[in-house]
């Protein structure tokens, strides 16, 4: 019996939930990866695992064992990761979750530099604006922007992304003058974003001095997706407010035009996310660094 392959077996069953998921994690076929828990049940003398059609569940001993080998295991593989960044050289796979447009805007354009670096190392990135379970879904680091729901992860700050509100030359031809935050809520329309966990909407706000306002207005399209969000504006359904580095690029062209400047928004802070009993890896450590790089020097990135 390959012990360690077992053990790391174990352990991606119980994080995925799914014998299927774990083999794909592995790349082992679903067959092989069922033999591995029966060798080493038959060698521990103790059923790990309750399996029905539809679940995997932990027995007592199994979710007892789980406890004490997920720990190992991640130390196994950051031994091993070590003796590769001994080497300049760290390797493996490395799963992270961020939102679309920070991945096809920010993120990704600028993966070329790292992989120059860091050739070894494989990324397979999730891009959605849903939340991902850090657990359930096995991924080692999430980058997110707002403030954190779940208290009990840990976040590294990034940097914060400013924010811009802008139209469309045609919307603003036929519509009144914005001044004033307040003149949004009447005869203007605005473009809302949703978010996707809570349907709850994202509040428009701004600020002069000590002076606060957050318009609530009227909307004919909210969108849960923030690259479906700037499309509507770009498509001239109203008032958006977003992140500058999304809209810059439609601002230089002259397909949208900012308004309000002198009142300011709070911008959106952006951290890199992980479990708290989770010890990260070298890659992911590596990669980690890398970003706090990438943000600091970022143009559109405030400290």
């Amino acid at each position: 019996m390959d012990y360690f392959l077992s053990v790391q077996a174990f352990v991606r069953i119980v994080q995925t939930g799914s014998f299927v998921k774990a083999s794909a994690l592995m790349d082992i076929h679903p067959n092989a990866i069922t033999k591995l828990i029966q060798s080493l049940e038959m060698h521990l003398r103790v059923k790990l695992l309750n399996r029905t059609t539809r679940s995997v569940k932990l027995t007592a001993d199994g979710a007892v064992y789980y406890e004490r080998m997920v720990v190992l295991l991640d130390q196994w593989l950051e031994a091993e990761s070590d003796l590769a960044v001994a080497q300049a050289d760290p390797r493996g796979r490395l799963r992270i979750d961020m939102g679309s447009t920070m991945a096809s805007l920010l993120v990704i354009p600028a993966l070329p530099q790292f992989h120059a670096r860091y050739p070894g190392v494989q990324l397979d990135i999730g891009a959605s604006d849903r939340p991902v379970d850090l657990m359930s879904d096995n991924v080692d680091c999430v980058i997110r922007g707002g403030k954190l729901e779940d208290s009990s992860l840990v976040a590294r700050r990034l940097g914060a992304l400013p924010f811009v509100t802008c139209a469309t030359p045609a919307y603003l031809a036929a519509h009144a003058p914005v001044e004033h935050p307040s003149q949004l809520e009447d005869g203007h329309t605005l473009v809302r974003y949703f978010f996707a966990n809570a349907g709850r909407q994202n509040a428009i706000a701004f600020c002069r001095g000590d002076e606060r306002i957050v318009v609530r207005g009227r909307y004919v399209v909210s969108v849960n997706d923030s690259n479906a969000h700037l499309a509507a504006a770009l498509a001239g359904l109203g008032v958006i407010q977003t992140m500058t580095f999304m809209a810059q690029p439609h601002i230089d062209s002259g397909a949208l035009v900012p308004i309000l400047q002198d009142w300011t928004t709070e911008p959106n802070v952006v951290s890199v996310v992980y479990m708290p009993n989770r010890h990260l890896s070298t890659r992911a450590r590596t990669f980690v660094n890398w970003l706090v790089e990438f943000f600091r020097d970022h143009p559109h990135t405030v400290a």
